[in-house]
């Protein structure tokens, strides 16, 4: 994953620019794999490869950074990835 400056504009004029936020996903021994990719593609909006892929990365590392951007956006996918439970943690 890449790191890129978030810019925001707030109000006329007005920029703000934070460094982008990432949402931890960790492994756990009570979703099965299916559950999890189902979950991925549903807060990243990604394919299924994708998320079989990340899916994989958390399984083999114990944990993987699976989105970075902006805090609202990473509050939203970790909060979906949480509906079912899974652990999330969002690091700056």
């Amino acid at each position: 994953m890449t790191q890129q400056t978030t810019i925001e504009h707030i109000s006329d004029g007005e920029v703000l620019v934070q460094p982008p936020a990432r949402v931890i996903l960790f492994n756990d021994e009570v979703h099965s794999f299916e559950e999890v990719i189902g979950q991925l593609i549903k807060a990243l909006r990604c394919d299924s490869s994708k998320a079989e892929g990340l899916t994989w990365e958390v399984h083999n590392s114990g944990k993987a950074a699976v989105f970075e951007g902006p805090m609202g956006e990473c509050v939203k996918v970790s909060g979906i990835l949480e509906e079912i439970a899974l652990h999330t943690q969002i690091q700056y």
